[in-house]
């Protein structure tokens, strides 16, 4: 009898541990950036202040489970990483000379060195993110290391998140980001807002930047699943801190915009078994209406901020003409197309170019539409991009060349490397069988 009443207690324990991990796991995620983003502006050097964040997340794992989470987490995790931050201060000065020789001025330098940093946390830590955005995004990395040292330091994940939400391996995220720091260091890219002649550029970057990450998780490039959704979530938390941080600038408003409004239709996008499911054919009642209404509002902040409409707030606009119909049929593809059309005026891309051919073919037909598709594929520019044939069949089945388009549906299913859009290709190709 006394080791069944012993279990009970073992099980309360061991589920209360894990309570306080599952609350550490989120006061990490919550706090690090902050965390981190002070730590850099005292210690500059961002490796070293993500080894003192982690530092302190090892510590409140050590301690928490017994002496119970504190009432401002946030604040303990920063008061340890500064006593580790002003013992590592005080290690180097160690090796530089001997200690008795430092001995009578150790304590003063620590007591003034202690006060120093308390001002520094003290000061804005929105000042601190907005610095901390514009490192991790800085031009002078590429962008695959900007995206996963701002998944690291901004998002909170783990290697181990951002290898499996990009399908890459660990130690090539590992090594990405040891690089990017070091990088960081040798290129020594100070740790502040860039100055307003050069900040147009380098808030492009981390513009950039945050739409990869969303359009990662959005529509997957490879793998077996259509949409990762903790990259789409981490991308609008990032969006929303700028947009807190850098409330003038209406790109910024913009792209908040343009994420929401796309990640209302997540769950339209996949049936119950998790296959893809098109614009065309979702059930629109399954929108999510309080995301679309974020979004519009954002919309709104980026047009009462006045200026010419940038990338973000062009493809936003795009992005609510589709949110307020409440049908594909019902949709203006009219300013669509026109959108569409300004937007190619400034990008060049032809991607956009093959959006705007579908746009032009809802508005106009697809006979025209097909035209630019074609001139696309002629120029060869996106030979290797799978969406040119699909958009090409999709057109081709509405002119009636069934032949043609199955052709195309199956040359865009054996370019794509997700899964899920193959299968999807390839059935769209079988149905014109039975046509």
């Amino acid at each position: 009898m006394e080791m069944v009443k012993q279990q009970p207690a073992r099980t309360v324990k061991v589920t209360a541990n894990a309570q306080v991990n599952r609350t550490i796991d989120t006061v990490w995620r919550m706090e690090s950036a902050k965390l981190i983003a002070g730590l850099t502006r005292i210690v500059h050097d961002v490796g070293l202040a993500e080894d003192l964040a982690q530092d302190a997340l090892v510590a409140a794992l050590e301690k928490w489970p017994t002496s119970g989470v504190p009432d401002n987490p946030g604040a303990w995790l920063m008061a340890t990483a500064k006593h580790r931050a002003i013992d590592s201060f005080r290690r180097d000065k160690l090796l530089e000379r001997k200690h008795a020789e430092l001995a009578p001025v150790i304590e003063a330098e620590q007591e003034q060195m202690s006060s120093w940093i308390d001002d520094a946390i003290d000061d804005d830590i929105g000042d601190d993110l907005l610095r901390l955005i514009f490192m991790t995004c800085h031009p002078v990395l590429s962008t695959e290391a900007r995206v996963a040292l701002t998944l690291r330091l901004l998002g909170g994940l783990t290697t181990t998140e951002i290898a499996r939400a990009f399908l890459t391996s660990e130690p090539t995220i590992a090594q990405r980001i040891v690089r990017a720091k070091k990088t960081l260091a040798d290129s020594n890219v100070p740790f502040e807002v860039p100055l307003a002649s050069e900040r147009t550029a380098r808030l492009s970057s981390v513009l950039e930047v945050i739409y990869l990450v969303f359009n990662e998780g959005y529509s997957a490039t490879a793998g077996d699943d259509w949409m990762r959704p903790t990259l789409c979530e981490e991308a609008m938390r990032l969006g929303r801190i700028l947009a807190g941080l850098a409330g003038d600038e209406p790109e910024v408003h913009g792209l908040v915009s343009l994420m929401e409004i796309q990640a209302s239709r997540s769950r339209a996008r996949v049936d119950a078994s998790g296959d893809a499911i098109l614009l065309m054919e979702q059930d629109r009642s399954r929108w999510d209406g309080v995301l679309i209404r974020h979004g519009l509002a954002a919309l709104s902040r980026a047009r009462a901020l006045g200026g010419t409409n940038g990338l973000y707030v062009l493809q936003a606009e795009i992005a609510a003409c589709h949110a307020r119909a409440h049908s594909a049929s019902e949709t203006d593809w009219e300013r669509i197309a026109s959108l569409y059309a300004t937007l190619s005026s400034l990008t060049r891309s032809p991607v956009v170019e093959l959006n705007r051919a579908m746009a032009v073919a809802m508005a106009y037909g697809p006979q025209l539409g097909l035209d630019i598709v074609d001139e696309i594929a002629a120029s060869g520019v996106l030979k290797s991009y799978h969406l040119l044939p699909s958009v090409r069949a999709d057109l081709l089945v509405r002119l009636g060349r069934d032949e043609e388009a199955r052709a195309e549906f199956e040359l865009a299913a054996s370019m794509t490397q997700n899964s899920r859009e193959r299968s999807l290709l390839l059935l769209k190709a079988k149905d014109l069988d039975t046509r």
